[in-house]
């Protein structure tokens, strides 16, 4: 895959947490799984509603794949398409911006920048 940026959900205060210790070791569905999952910006909305559908004090991070030195896994899993996966926790340097997700009649709004 050729996608450098790749976007992180979490709340807010897990990713507060991850800067304060400079590394983000995943959300307990991370933790459970043994990777952190990631989305493209094509599919971040969908992972919104799939997975946080009617969550407050949500984040979107978005990661430069470039400034990791562990290797991102792409792997199948929804409809077939091919999902980024790191196998290690994430330093939060590698993040270059961190977006609210607000709810706005039940839907997270996103920011236009993200097709």
């Amino acid at each position: 895959m050729t996608d450098t940026i790749i976007y992180k959900i979490c709340t807010a205060e897990e990713w507060a947490d991850a800067e304060r210790q400079g590394t983000f070791t995943g959300s307990p569905v991370d933790i459970a799984d043994g990777f952190i999952h990631f989305s493209t910006a094509q599919q971040a909305r969908e992972t919104a509603r799939r997975h946080f559908a009617g969550k407050t004090g949500l984040v979107l991070v978005a990661i430069d794949t470039q400034k990791l030195s562990a290797e991102i896994r792409w792997e199948e899993s929804r409809g077939g398409d091919l999902f980024p996966h790191l196998y290690t926790p994430l330093p939060t340097a590698a993040a270059i911006e961190v977006i609210p997700l607000p709810l706005e009649n039940g839907v997270h709004v996103f920011p236009d920048s993200l097709r």
